[in-house]
C-alpha cells in the first residue's frame, strides 16, 4: 500500500492534526515505511506459537483468600472528621 499526498492530508483531517503542506510529502514517506514493515511482519508464520501477555514469562501472584487485620474499626475511623455507628459521614449530594 502506498499513500500519496492527498491521503496523508486526508489522514491528518480526520486525526485533526494540522500539517503544513510542506511536511506532507515527508510524512508520506514516513507511513509509507511503517506499512512496508507492517506488511512484513503479516508474512511471518505463527502457526503454533502461543499468545503472550508479556515477554518476560511470569505468573500472577495470588494471595491466601484469608481474613486479615480485621475488627479495627477504630482505627479506621480515627482520622474520620466525622463518625455515626462506626462509618465515615459524608454530605448529602443528592437532594
Amino acid at each position: 500500500m502506498s499513500l500519496d499526498k492527498d491521503t496523508v492530508r486526508k489522514i491528518a483531517t480526520l486525526a485533526r492534526i494540522k500539517v503544513e503542506d510542506d511536511a506532507l510529502e515527508p510524512l508520506a514517506g514516513e507511513l509509507n515505511n511503517i506499512l512496508g514493515w507492517v506488511e512484513q511482519l503479516s508474512e511471518v508464520d505463527t502457526d503454533g506459537v502461543p499468545p503472550m501477555t508479556s515477554v518476560v514469562a511470569a505468573e500472577i501472584y495470588q494471595r491466601p483468600d484469608i481474613v486479615s487485620d480485621g475488627d479495627q474499626v477504630e482505627e479506621v475511623l480515627a482520622n474520620a472528621p466525622e463518625e455515626a455507628e462506626h462509618f465515615f459521614v459524608v454530605p448529602k449530594v443528592i437532594e
